[in-house]
């Protein structure tokens, strides 16, 4: 049991060590608004997003997003530690949000550097810990998008 809470923990800090390793990466070698080609979808650019995702809600300010990120961390925390949750999502969630943080305290904003897109249809600019983030939240609605339609299936299987 102890072996899978380390591992685990292991994942939150490779999550943000990742993160912070490409945001630092990004910074150094690629100027801002320079956009590096990596694949015709796909390329690398040096963003600082001052909202939330997408963005949004940029004019609340920066304290605000770093107070909600730590009353995130906290709850995700607990509930990590609780176990009653899916943890592997949970650490990548955890991982994610730690990251975006770091950024925010350290720079008043988060590092984007990933640009994808497909000819006019473009996807805003994003990083390590918002791909964590984003798998992270997908895998628990589909644990519980699964968890539901196990719990109906059993509904309709007593109701014949």
């Amino acid at each position: 049991m102890i072996y899978k809470k380390v591992f685990y923990i292991y994942l939150v800090l490779l999550t943000v060590i990742l993160d912070q390793i490409t945001k630092y990466l990004a910074y150094k070698f690629i100027s801002p608004f320079k956009s590096i080609e990596v694949l015709p979808f796909l390329h690398l650019v040096n963003v600082r997003n001052t909202g939330s995702a997408f963005g949004m809600f940029r004019e609340l300010g920066n304290n605000i997003f770093i107070a909600v990120s730590f009353a995130a961390i906290v709850v995700i925390f607990f509930m990590l530690i609780k176990g009653r949750e899916d943890p592997f999502s949970l650490s990548l969630i955890l991982g994610g949000a730690i990251g975006n943080l770091i950024d925010r305290i350290t720079h008043g904003s988060v590092m984007d550097f990933i640009d994808v897109f497909a000819g006019r249809f473009h996807w805003p600019a994003f990083n390590v810990a918002d791909s964590a983030l984003t798998i992270g939240i997908g895998l628990i609605f589909l644990r519980l998008f699964l968890k539901g339609k196990e719990m109906r299936d059993q509904d309709s299987n007593r109701k014949t």
